[in-house]
């Protein structure tokens, strides 16, 4: 390979990475063995994660425990489906292509939008494209993004948008509700903001209960409504369509797919005005009709706008693939429970969560939620004599995974974790997690 190069060794190839960011030594690798004996290491060695069903895991944060019906990875993982989930030549894939057409199409009901491609990567890259796409449809070079929000989708934001010149502002919460602070946007709406971006539920798990006037500020200034979401919540809360978002992004894990280890997952980005399609990242599939017999329905891939196919300066986005064959899985799961099972789940899920977080208000020295605003799912829990980072630690070691250390940003004046609580978990399964927190709590 080598010669075939024209390099002279393996440290000429590797010429152009800079000595300040190389290892400087070797690899701490033992010699190989035995494949026996190397497979017995491995699984030694990952013998020592703790992974669900094994731990329980009450984490979530964009990446939740949801159940996955054997029916959704029966039909994923068909030899249809997994050997052409990204058809470049399109017409060929008929079935795919009816199947991310079913899942836009399921999307924009779930959503209240009218155009949604046929998926990104995850939610973070999705909102990302977002913030880039507000800059480009209003040749604004600021964004607002609410304080409550994810602190890594927020970071990957800003690796999407800032090299092309965007500026990022932040809007407060209140720390009593912990939802957006109506007079701090006000304050910072200017009219040269693209857009604001807010999540709803927010990454503490609170609903923004005030989710329509948060749009028309945005509106009133000349920017873009950007909602980011988690799916299932739309089972009982007004989608984004009803208050007035011109974009929404979220994360589609939590529609039949396993949370695999962090991916891969599914981004969802939908636009309520048609007119917004064209400067959406990613496919779009359309529907039409054969030539040869036009009864018959055809499906087609109307729009691809991106790097691949225009110019690269004209291109909506770099991204050179997308997650197809987990939309099909978010498709089959939301048609596998239609519209009365979703919305049971959604019941079950803020249950569960309700029932969990009445249950920890109960253990010495907590505050059980930490906010007052209507939560879904996700709730923060305050200790007030507690790190929250060696309690998630305790909680671990006896194989529990819950109480994920709330970031330092955020600007809590105390010690807070945020848990989770979905279909998945009993009542048995709470109590367990209620007490190992009081056990851990005392020895912290």
């Amino acid at each position: 390979m080598l010669r075939k190069v024209g390099a002279a060794s393996v440290d000429e190839l590797f010429s152009d990475i800079p000595n300040k960011v190389r290892l400087g030594r070797k690899l701490k690798i033992p010699e190989g063995g035995s494949e026996y004996t190397v497979r017995r290491d491995v699984t030694s060695r990952l013998s020592l994660n703790k992974t669900p069903p094994a731990a329980l895991c009450f984490l979530g944060g964009g990446v939740w425990p949801h159940y996955v019906p054997a029916a959704v990875e029966s039909i994923a993982s068909r030899q249809e489906f997994y050997t052409s989930y990204t058809p470049y030549q399109a017409e060929v894939s008929q079935g795919m292509l009816q199947a991310l057409f079913e899942y836009q199409s399921l999307m924009c009901d779930l959503l209240g939008m009218e155009a949604c491609n046929s998926s990104l990567y995850d939610w973070a890259s999705a909102a990302g494209e977002a913030v880039r796409m507000a800059g480009r449809v209003t040749g604004r070079k600021k964004a607002l993004v609410a304080g409550n929000i994810g602190p890594t989708r927020l970071a990957v934001m800003r690796t999407y948008a800032e090299p092309m010149g965007m500026e990022f502002d932040t809007v407060g919460f209140d720390p009593v509700k912990g939802t957006v602070d109506l007079d701090d946007l006000r304050r910072k709406s200017k009219g040269d903001q693209a857009c604001f971006y807010f999540e709803n539920p927010n990454y503490f798990g609170v609903v923004e209960d005030r989710a329509h006037e948060i749009a028309s500020i945005a509106h009133d200034s000349g920017a873009l409504a950007m909602v980011g979401v988690d799916p299932i919540s739309l089972s009982l809360i007004k989608e984004p369509g009803a208050y007035g978002a011109d974009i929404v992004v979220g994360e589609g894990q939590p529609l039949g797919i396993a949370m695999n280890y962090g991916g891969p997952h599914l981004g969802i980005f939908a636009v309520k005005d048609v007119k917004l399609a064209r400067s959406m990242p990613g496919r779009l599939i359309g529907i039409t009709t054969t030539v040869a017999d036009p009864s018959r329905k055809a499906f087609a891939m109307v729009l691809q706008a991106r790097e691949q196919h225009i110019r690269r300066e004209a291109a909506t986005s770099n991204v050179c693939t997308n997650q197809s064959l987990m939309a099909v899985a978010a498709a089959s799961y939301l048609s596998l429970l239609g519209k009365e099972g979703f919305r049971r789940l959604g019941e079950s899920v803020i249950s569960n969560s309700h029932f969990a977080a009445r249950r920890f208000s109960k253990v010495a020295g907590v505050r059980s939620p930490h906010f007052r605003g209507s939560f879904f799912k996700e709730f923060v829990v305050s200790y007030s004599k507690a790190k929250a980072e060696p309690v998630f630690r305790k909680l671990a070691k006896k194989g529990i995974l819950a109480g994920y250390p709330l970031d330092k940003r955020f600007g809590l004046k105390t010690q807070a974790g945020l848990f989770c609580v979905t279909e998945v978990h009993t009542a048995d399964d709470i109590e367990m997690l209620a007490v190992a927190l009081e056990e851990a709590l005392r020895r912290a």
